[in-house]
């Protein structure tokens, strides 16, 4: 009987042994609970298929509440996903009745859990010019795995419980820049703040206290047309690209720690991307070029450039398919091209029209794949390797609104969303 009982204990003891290491094995899969997932570098863990279709490999499809150029986020089993309706969705109407959405949706089936609503502050930008390019729904949420938080421009930064009771509604301003463009940054989280860039909307960066929504700092200067969503650094700055300059800000106070200086002749601020040390600037115009920025000053700038999408850095090389339809691999140690490559002209299929540029996404790695979403033109698989290599062009053939959002990755499923659909794809 002793030596069944240890043998009991034994076999209990390894029980558990397995039963802790599984539970390190699951929870160190981390959420994609924000803007191109852990800080913002589009790089997934696991595998999601090659190809698809509306027939292969599509697990589900819900149709949504309205467009929107935000990306989705996966907490635990939940997707949440920002739309906007009432204003410009289906015709120009009356901007009064212009309302934004948070819809949490069941990462298993795609049964939408709920949608909640937010009437707009008034007055918005009117739906013309660039603003038709992007819309009112453009910032990604993010999220702690307890509470949600959405950026709604002018109407403000508001906070959601996990069963879609809001928890509080902060205005950072209702300012628009002299362009009329919008609101695009996304939040994001560091220790206890929701950090927004609303130089556009307020004329600062802000750090909101997440369980109340009070200010306890604002930083910057009045810059205008700065869209980018702010990234965190090893050494815990706060990066926010801004017009020909590159911030890094204090997470106590917002004061500077430095500021570089790149001059790329834009006339928009987009993302920069983070990765050994060094931050690389991308975006702005179509031709503003692109720069590498250490230690607050610029290592290398190139003419290569990329409008709205932001590359992928994987083994030295930065990976994108910019908005004129080149995929781009470039070597962020000297910011020299490897390869330029047309894609649009690859895929053996008619080209499906559409305004603006035909790339507006950026793009995300899994497992040696760049996975590059086209407005209308579907999702091109590009190898994640110096010589170029295009493994597939996946279209849903029925869907034809835009797809401007860069996709979310969990395990071996993607979500992609389109205007009109959110789709969910994995072996």
């Amino acid at each position: 009987m002793k030596g069944y009982a240890m043998l009991v204990w034994i076999s209990m003891r390894s029980f558990i042994a397995i039963a802790f290491l599984l539970c390190i094995c699951l929870s160190a899969h981390a959420d994609w609970n924000q803007f191109r997932g852990s800080n913002g570098a589009g790089i997934a863990e696991g595998s999601v298929p090659t190809k698809w279709s509306g027939t292969e490999h599509l697990k589900w499809k819900v149709q949504l509440p309205g467009p929107g150029t935000s990306s989705p986020i996966i907490v635990g089993n939940k997707v949440f996903i920002t739309c906007w309706s009432g204003y410009a969705d289906s015709s120009k109407g009356d901007m009064s009745q212009l309302i934004r959405h948070l819809a949490c949706i069941d990462k298993a089936t795609g049964n939408v859990l709920w949608d909640r609503t937010v009437p707009a502050v008034m007055p918005e930008d009117p739906y013309e010019g660039m603003i038709t390019e992007h819309g009112y729904a453009s910032s990604t949420p993010t999220s702690d795995g307890k509470w949600v938080f959405v950026f709604f421009g002018k109407t403000g930064v508001l906070a959601f419980d996990m069963e879609g009771n809001q928890l509080w509604q902060t205005s950072v301003g209702t300012h628009s820049d002299d362009r009329h463009w919008g609101s695009a940054s996304s939040p994001v989280l560091f220790g206890d703040l929701v950090i927004v860039n609303a130089l556009t909307e307020g004329g600062a960066v802000v750090a909101l206290n997440k369980a109340t929504g009070k200010e306890v700092w604002k930083a910057g200067e009045g810059i205008q047309l700065a869209y980018s969503t702010p990234l965190i650094t090893k050494q815990q700055d706060i990066v926010v690209s801004v017009r020909e300059q590159l911030w890094g800000l204090s997470p106590d106070n917002g004061q500077f720690r430095w500021r570089a200086v790149h001059r790329l002749g834009s006339d928009v601020s987009a993302n920069a991307i983070l990765g050994d040390g060094t931050a690389y600037v991308f975006g702005g115009s179509p031709n503003a070029g692109s720069a590498a920025i250490s230690q607050g000053t610029a290592v290398w700038q190139s003419k290569t450039s990329s409008y709205v999408p932001l590359p992928v850095l994987h083994e030295g090389r930065l990976y994108v398919i910019n908005d004129q339809g080149f995929a781009l691999c470039i070597d962020s140690k000297a910011g020299s091209d490897i390869y330029r490559e047309r894609v649009l002209d690859r895929t053996g299929k008619p080209r499906r029209g559409g305004g603006g540029q035909p790339f507006y996404a950026s793009p995300v790695l899994s497992n040696g794949r760049i996975f590059c979403p086209s407005r209308r033109n579907g999702t091109f698989v590009i190898a994640a390797k110096p010589v170029f290599e295009l493994l597939a062009v996946n279209i849903f053939e029925g869907d034809e609104s835009q797809f401007n959002a860069s996709p979310a990755v969990d395990e071996s499923r993607m979500y992609l969303r389109s205007d009109r659909f959110l789709y969910c794809v994995g072996e």
